[in-house]
């Protein structure tokens, strides 16, 4: 399924690199795992090879795709519930970032920029945005080869975009 060498995304992670895969006994069971090198978060995770199609890992994305996400970010509707349903929003966050799907991703950060024009955000909302933001950012520096500040710059400008459009 993956290489070493292989660029991927860990949902609740963001982008990384396999590093090895090796075979681990942990608690009496002998199984094969991915070592995953996740840079911005400057963790290393193990992931057994039999759980990965599961878990939602994915390998980052190609340049072509990466840019029609970035030039569609606003497009789509919000589903109007998560401004009235705090545990719904939540849960279906939750859901989307746990996919791994990078347009499920932006759809939280899209989302969530919504409701916060209405409201200012509880700390569930902001914490589970700034990871949003934090996973695409990763995702960004492996796919165009730059740097982390350039992508977060990179990711404000397409935010900011659609706010002075929505404010005309």
């Amino acid at each position: 399924m993956f290489q070493v060498g292989d660029r991927i995304v860990y949902p609740l992670h963001g982008a990384g690199v396999i590093e090895a895969i090796e075979e681990k006994e942990i608690l009496g069971e002998n199984k094969i795992y991915y070592i995953l090198n996740i840079p911005h978060k400057n963790v290393q995770i193990m992931i057994p090879k039999d759980k990965a199609g599961e878990s939602g890992m994915r390998r980052i994305v190609d340049p072509e795709t990466l840019e029609s996400v970035l030039e569609d970010f606003y497009e789509g509707d919000t589903d109007p519930t998560i401004y009235e349903n705090q545990r719904y929003c939540v849960s279906l966050n939750k859901s989307k970032i746990k996919s791994g799907d990078i347009h499920q991703g932006t759809e939280i950060i899209r989302d969530l920029m919504r409701k916060s024009k209405r409201a200012k955000l509880g700390v569930e909302d902001r914490n589970m945005l700034d990871n949003a933001r934090k996973i695409l950012i990763s995702e960004l520096v492996e796919v165009k080869g730059i740097e982390q500040q350039e992508a977060v710059e990179l990711l404000d400008e397409v935010i900011e975009s659609e706010q002075s459009v929505s404010s005309l």
